[in-house]
Parts: C-alpha cells; sequence; structure tokens
C-alpha cells in the first residue's frame, strides 16, 4: 500500500511498522528489522507522550485519557537485532541499526527518559542457557550504546528475558523471537 496525498510518508511506514500482525500465534507487536529502523519510527513508538499523536485506529496502543498514563503499556520498541548463533556479538547490519537507536535516545524527545534494553531468546539451548545468553546480548546492545553513541549508562538497564516472551509461539524458533526490545521505564 501506497500513502495518499493526504498521508505523510513517515507515518505511513510507521503505521507498517508497527501495525497489529494478523498472524495466529504472533503477538500484536511487530519487530522491526534492522533495515526498518527510523528514528522517526523509534521515537514515536518509545515516547510515552506519543501515544496520544496518531489516531486510536492507527495505533497499537490506544489513545491515554487524562489521568489514565498509569494504566497505559510501557511504550516500547521491537527490534530484529540479530547475533550469530551461541554468541553476543554484534553483527555489522546490527551495529547500523544500533547507531540510529544512538540517535533517537540523543534526541530532544527522548533525552529525559531512562530505558530497559530486555534480550530474548528462542527456546533452543534451554532456560539456563537462553537466560545468560540473552542476558549477554541485551548488554551487548548497552555497552554499544554506551561506548560508542554516548548514552549515560544510568539511563539503560540490560535485562536477559530468556525464552519466557516469544512473539511468535506458533513458531518458537521464529526470528522474531530473538529480538532485542527496547522500553521506556521513566
Amino acid at each position: 500500500m501506497r500513502p495518499t496525498r493526504t498521508q505523510s510518508p513517515g507515518r505511513w511506514l510507521l503505521v507498517g511498522l508497527l501495525a497489529i500482525t494478523a498472524q495466529p500465534g504472533v503477538a500484536a507487536e511487530l519487530v522491526m528489522k534492522p533495515g526498518e529502523v527510523t528514528e522517526a519510527a523509534l521515537l514515536q513508538a518509545l515516547d510515552p507522550g506519543a501515544q496520544d499523536t496518531m489516531p486510536a485506529s492507527r495505533s497499537i496502543r490506544p489513545s491515554l485519557k487524562p489521568g489514565a498514563a498509569e494504566a497505559a503499556a510501557p511504550a516500547r520498541a521491537n527490534l530484529l537485532i540479530t547475533f550469530p548463533t551461541g554468541s553476543a556479538e554484534l553483527t555489522e547490519e546490527t551495529l547500523q541499526a544500533l547507531t540510529t537507536v544512538g540517535k533517537a535516545l540523543q534526541s530532544d524527545r527522548l533525552s529525559g527518559f531512562a530505558f530497559r534494553i530486555e534480550g530474548h531468546a528462542d527456546p533452543r539451548g534451554g532456560d539456563d542457557l537462553n537466560l545468560r545468553l540473552s542476558q549477554a546480548r541485551a548488554q551487548s546492545v548497552v555497552s554499544y550504546l554506551v561506548d560508542q553513541m554516548g548514552i549515560a549508562r544510568a539511563r539503560l538497564n540490560a535485562v536477559g528475558k530468556g525464552s519466557a516472551e516469544l512473539l511468535n509461539t506458533d513458531q518458537p524458533t521464529a526470528p522474531e523471537n530473538r529480538r532485542v526490545t527496547i522500553v521506556t521505564t521513566r
């Protein structure tokens, strides 16, 4: 689908990235692949106040009513950050996406927020291994954002989730289950 003359191409891209997926067994959160990660999409996904800026019919998050901030789901972005099998080493493709993430986190819109960087794994390898591996992957992302992008370490918390939160339960080894999620925490 292409945007009409009255629709902003950037907004249309964002709608495509954050649209609710209709695939059975896949949660209502789409994963941004490295080539799809844009600063605008990250700002929209991670800014808790941005929930009110898009029409409810085009957002995966409902509009907030005054006083309802506590009940709202946290702002989050699922990123398909890839790693070699059994490794926490960042790939070249991933480094490009993380550079964009770093720029978004440095923006005026997000500079006052802290973030939880969650590493996720598919169920192969066992619970203990997946928990350690997902923690190491989340820490690799945090290290890059701190060391290469200048984000204050105090703003980032690495958390390994193992395989506890699969997005695609019908295909447990699907790539979207091996991801990094960035969650706005304050």
